[in-house]
């Protein structure tokens, strides 16, 4: 290079500082992924909270588990604006190429279903108010085993994107169907239930 001539040597100089700042690019944009999967376990937790606090204020009349769930409800909102943010600077700022382009759409599709988990949670939580002291729950064992099920899915479902896991992926979409497996039961027999009933 030293016997180069100076036009060469530029050229030279500008190829290596022009990967030097692809790299740096590149390990930024890593570094921003990771922050972005970090997110989604955080927003992962909030829905399995605000399921928990939800169940807990319909089975037991617990008002207080019903502010915790109305309160982790808020926190789902709020995460998901963050994410939304997050991906938002992702795409204008990095251009991702096709892999990286999925992962970022991918995790915008779950942020909106996960906000959707905490409206559900919310729902339930206000019935809990309407239900009079002492009044049983029909199903009730059915149904917590049903919110224990679909809690653990969200789990499961954020650890196998995060962690790229195929066979936990398949694991979640079985999983869906022991769920769809209690919410029959439960229709039904709440339909048999409300056939019975006198007059």
């Amino acid at each position: 290079l030293k016997n180069c001539s100076p036009f060469l040597r530029i050229r030279e100089r500008k190829i290596t500082l022009r990967e030097g700042l692809g790299d740096f690019m590149r390990n930024r944009f890593d570094q921003q992924l990771e922050t972005l999967n970090a997110e989604l376990i955080t927003m992962g937790a909030l829905c399995e909270e605000a399921v928990m606090y939800a169940m807990q204020a319909l089975f037991k009349g617990d008002m207080d588990m019903a502010e915790k769930a109305f309160e982790a409800e808020r926190q789902i909102d709020q995460k998901e604006r963050e994410i939304e943010n997050l991906c938002m600077r992702l795409l204008l700022q990095q251009q991702p190429v096709a892999g990286d382009l999925r992962v970022i759409s991918s995790a915008l599709k779950m942020i909106s279903d996960m906000e959707r988990i905490g409206d559900h949670a919310e729902d339930i939580a206000e019935i809990a108010g309407y239900i009079e002291e002492g009044e049983g729950i029909p199903q009730e064992d059915n149904l917590q085993m049903m919110a224990r099920a679909a809690s653990s899915m969200v789990t499961e479902s954020v650890d196998s994107f995060v962690k790229k896991d195929l066979e936990l992926a398949e694991k979640v979409i079985v999983d869906d169907n022991i769920v769809d497996g209690y919410f029959d039961k439960v229709k039904s027999d709440l339909i048999v239930m409300i056939s019975e009933e006198p007059g």
